[in-house]
């Protein structure tokens, strides 16, 4: 017969638990970091917390708008919530290409299919390959090559 944890170890193990998440809250608070995960004694414990992200458009963004100069603020509002935007999995610098002066990865209005490589965003040295989530036509590209960017932060729009 399996010996039952006692109530007093369990406890104990819940409250050495939310320290750990505790600290782990303030110390994305004080690094301004959006997400943090840590694996210790076969404990994994991952703390994100959700932030609004207005998505910035590219200065060249006028000139490849169809849409009158009016409706534009209005845009940039919804273009997180597009139904066809790539999101960034992760923090880093996007690229268009896989090396400077190498043709981009996709254009505006270019067919894509699903797991094409749609940009890189550089994270530590690791060159990670975007792959598009969905097949369809690329309408927007929201990102600067070079750019810095967000997680969660709007890449792409397919449609």
């Amino acid at each position: 017969m399996a010996r039952q944890p006692d109530d007093k170890t369990a406890a104990k193990s819940k409250s050495d638990d939310s320290a750990l998440i505790r600290e782990l809250a303030l110390l994305l608070d004080e690094t301004n970091l959006t997400e943090i995960e840590i694996e210790r004694a076969g404990l994994r414990v991952r703390v994100a917390r959700n932030i609004s992200i207005a998505a910035s458009m590219p200065p060249n963004f006028q000139a490849l708008a169809s849409a009158p100069a009016a409706a534009a603020p209005a845009d940039v509002a919804d273009v997180a919530k597009h139904p066809g935007v790539v999101p960034s999995p992760m923090v880093g610098t996007a690229y268009w290409a896989s090396e400077p002066g190498a043709k981009p990865f996709i254009e505006v209005g270019a067919k894509v299919s699903v797991g094409q490589t749609l940009l890189i965003i550089e994270a530590m040295k690791t060159m990670n390959q975007i792959p598009s989530p969905r097949a369809g036509t690329v309408t927007q590209i929201l990102v600067e090559d070079g750019q810095p960017v967000e997680f969660g932060e709007p890449l792409v729009i397919i449609e």
